[in-house]
């Protein structure tokens, strides 16, 4: 399916299905395909890829089985990624389509993992966080980088990926509308290539905390700053236990700090002491507690 623009997009009538649905927004032509492939794969019963007119991009046949034995959807809408709304633009238009169904958003060359990702599909881990009464999944953004930026001058290589194993925290996030008091079961995150090179990345994209999972509902809107215009939404977990938590395992920083000619010619690698290979398993993020599995075993 292809919708020429987001306005046709909105307009048109089609169910999106039972769901869980990927959005994904295309800012270049750089692994377009391996993403895709990665959330098929993951067991999205429908991928949206938003990306300018004149991008090409192969659609891997193959996907997780689904549940009811149907084949995943791939629906594509031409859209303009630049401008700091054009992510907003896409996902809002989703929601609006699709009251009730889980969705999940991201760029080309990010990939979502979740625990027991190997074994388990997406919508089974969706299906026991709503039993557990969650609207929305906190995901952490974690930086990818490339071994070897000679070989590969846009810091993207997903032969040889490092991450780092260290240097997170959180910080109590605070409510402007309540004297600057900590909110609720509301942290900010930071870390990764935002952390270790902060003075190259504006203060307000420093986060890498994203409710990257959510179920639409009427009303719901995705603001700038990678939360919700509903509080609960924005929470990390539940107000009595632990919850389930994922995680994007991303380029995207990387590939702006080297695109960018203010820190471009200051980075030689990526690599420090707290690097280490990724070996593309949930288990992995999970042994670095880059990921939780909550109550789900």
């Amino acid at each position: 399916m292809h919708h020429r623009s987001l306005a046709a997009f909105k307009s048109a009538r089609f169910p999106l299905g039972k769901g869980p649905v990927a959005i994904l927004l295309a800012e270049d032509p750089v692994e377009i395909d391996s993403t895709i492939a990665h959330h098929l794969r993951a067991g999205f019963a429908t991928i949206m890829v938003f990306a300018p007119s004149e991008t090409t991009f192969e659609v891997a046949p193959q996907g997780r089985p689904m549940a009811d034995g149907a084949t995943p959807v791939i629906i594509r809408v031409d859209h303009d990624p630049r401008g700091a709304d054009a992510m907003l633009a896409a996902v809002n238009a989703v929601i609006a389509k699709g009251p009730g169904i889980w969705m999940y958003y991201g760029f080309n060359a990010e990939y979502l993992f979740h625990p027991f990702a190997e074994s388990r599909s997406v919508g089974e881990m969706l299906t026991f966080h709503t039993e557990e009464r969650r609207d929305a999944l906190l995901t952490y953004v974690i930086d990818l980088y490339a071994g070897d930026l000679a070989a590969h001058p846009d810091a993207v290589d997903p032969g040889d990926a490092w991450l780092d194993k260290s240097g997170y925290y959180a910080l109590a996030r605070k409510d402007p509308d309540n004297d600057w008091a900590p909110m609720e079961r509301q942290l900010d995150f930071f870390g990764g290539l935002r952390w270790r090179y902060e003075e190259h990345v504006p203060w307000k994209r420093r986060k890498i905390d994203r409710i990257g999972l959510f179920r639409a509902r009427p009303g719901l809107a995705l603001r700038a700053d990678h939360t919700f215009n509903v509080p609960e939404y924005n929470t990390y977990a539940c107000k009595w236990h632990n919850n389930l938590t994922a995680a994007i395992c991303s380029f995207r920083t990387a590939k702006a700090l080297r695109l960018n000619p203010g820190s471009r010619d200051g980075i030689e690698s990526f690599k420090w002491r707290n690097s280490v290979p990724f070996s593309w398993e949930s288990q992995q993020l999970m042994d670095l507690g880059l990921m939780e599995p909550g109550q789900w075993f």
